[in-house]
């Protein structure tokens, strides 16, 4: 490597050091003895024996990996289930799925977009949502967090025939839900795609009879002409991969215009039978979602002593995540640590991952956690935030 880019280099890892921002991966153990609030496995499902086994099956029966790309021999009969499934548990026409929600992002925002399309997006969209707009240059402009006011002043200001608005269900720092309704409301008013990334909701939300099959189902979003549903399996559903749910016509544009479709190798056949076997677990036990909720609760109540203490509430939540602000990024990996040394990992947000630049804690209530799990996780919590300068 060049002297100019090594010296660049040495310079930014120097910044990240004094910042608090440096990151690194911890290795995890199969079977470890965590109690665990970190990851996105909300329901349990990456390690259930049905999930699990279903597979290994596919890939015993089909290989290790697809092979090539969709369009070419990358797609099994895996694939075609699964997207019948996901299109039946969200309440859309029609799914595509990707080998990740970061490329199913970036592959309905580009093919959506361009020169002609105004995207206006929630200042707190995901990363994968933010290079789709770079990717896709189409004008692009941000509103303040669950704004409907705001977004509905940008559109009205358009010059670009076409318009999308671009959310997530439920926010991934936050925890928070977007004004679903209203924003459907406004998407009629102005002609506009509503983009819905179901990342931290497919799994989790849902009232009534459709609990857990996600903010989109079961209400007027489902199936609207303009509405399109992106979402990951590598969270509720245990797997990995992405997708992207709406109109059979969306479905065959993507299949021409996605370039992280067209290009990339399809999703591995165990991949594909793990989230297929785990939708179908979400849409036969829904009590999973509930498990979930009364565990976000049961968090929540056991910090709050603590928290009160310090003037600080957990920010509201609409499904798993409890995210608890922290002092400094120095001190929210501090914490992190300590509560990683006692036995609770728990995940640490810091710039520029946070898009208020505020560090968190992130704590995701999953629904197989049992009472002593909370228990034990929130005294060894409360111990650490009241050592807190």
């Amino acid at each position: 490597m060049s002297g100019v880019m090594t010296q660049w280099l040495e310079r930014q890892a120097a910044a990240r050091e004094r910042r608090g921002q440096v990151r690194r991966p911890l290795p995890r153990a199969a079977n470890e003895e965590f109690i665990d609030l970190a990851s996105n496995d909300y329901l349990g499902l990456s390690t259930d024996p049905r999930v699990a086994g279903a597979a290994a099956e596919a890939a015993s029966r089909w290989g290790a990996g697809a092979t090539s790309s969709r369009l070419v021999a990358g797609t099994t009969q895996l694939h075609l289930e699964l997207e019948q499934e996901l299109a039946l548990l969200a309440g859309m026409e029609s799914a595509l799925v990707f080998s990740s929600g970061y490329l199913a992002n970036i592959g309905v925002i580009t093919a959506l977009g361009g020169p002609g399309t105004l995207i206006v997006a929630d200042e707190h969209c995901h990363a994968s949502m933010i290079d789709g707009f770079r990717l896709s240059r189409a004008r692009t402009e941000s509103f303040a967090h669950s704004s409907v006011e705001e977004a509905g002043r940008l559109l009205a200001s358009r010059k670009e025939p076409r318009a999308m608005i671009a959310v997530e269900s439920v926010y991934s720092v936050l925890g928070d839900e977007a004004p679903l309704a209203d924003l459907l409301a406004l998407a009629e008013q102005h002609d506009a795609v509503l983009l819905i990334d179901e990342a931290h909701s497919l799994g989790v939300t849902g009232a009534g009879s459709f609990q857990g099959r996600g903010s989109v189902a079961g209400t007027a979003l489902a199936g609207h002409a303009n509405v399109v549903v992106t979402a990951t399996l590598s969270k509720a559903l245990g797997s990995q991969g992405g997708a992207v749910l709406g109109s059979a016509l969306l479905r065959e544009h993507l299949l021409n215009r996605a370039r992280s479709f067209i290009f990339d190798t399809g999703l591995a056949p165990a991949s594909a039978a793990a989230a297929l076997a785990a939708a179908r677990i979400i849409r036969d036990e829904p009590w999973r979602a509930g498990s979930v909720h009364s565990n976000a609760a049961a968090l929540a109540g056991g910090l709050a002593p603590a928290l009160a203490r310090r003037g600080a509430v957990p920010d509201r939540t609409a499904g798993a995540v409890q995210s608890i602000p922290m002092p400094s990024a120095e001190s929210a990996l501090a914490a992190a640590e300590s509560a990683r040394r006692a036995g609770v990992r728990v995940g640490c947000f810091r710039p520029p991952s946070v898009p208020d630049g505020i560090s968190r804690l992130r704590l995701t209530a999953r629904a197989t956690l049992t009472s002593e799990d909370i228990e034990d996780s929130c005294a060894v919590l409360r111990g650490i935030l009241e050592e807190l300068p």
